[in-house]
């Protein structure tokens, strides 16, 4: 199992930015997806949720609006889309894949970083 999260950077207030979690060895349809990020000096937030049953979105109030999940099946992608990017999104984002039904289901992908500054 291997996520590669791709597509940070630096950038200015109100810019766009996407991310891209790549997946290999299972099927991203299959299980649940999330997007974390980590700001300097605070704990690691979920920010964006996609269930595998429903395809339905959960979001952190603090993105709701300007962010938005999704998946290629066919890529065995998962995307992050970030609008209106502000100063508090600064952090680093990884993307995690919960593999229920194994005894350690939690897989995180090595982060990557956006920062966002004038």
């Amino acid at each position: 199992v291997q996520l590669v999260e791709s597509g940070g950077g630096l950038v200015q207030p109100g810019d766009s930015l996407r991310l891209s979690c790549a997946a290999s060895g299972f099927t991203v349809s299959r299980f649940p997806m999330s997007w974390y990020r980590q700001a300097p000096g605070k704990e690691r937030e979920r920010v964006a949720f996609i269930s595998n049953i429903s395809g339905s979105t959960i979001y952190s109030d603090s993105v709701k609006g300007r962010f938005t999940i999704s998946r290629d099946n066919a890529k065995n992608t998962v995307y992050l889309q970030m609008n209106n990017l502000n100063p508090e999104d600064t952090g680093v984002y990884y993307c995690k894949a919960v593999l229920t039904g194994r005894i350690s289901p939690d897989y995180w992908g090595q982060g990557t970083q956006v920062t966002v500054s004038s």
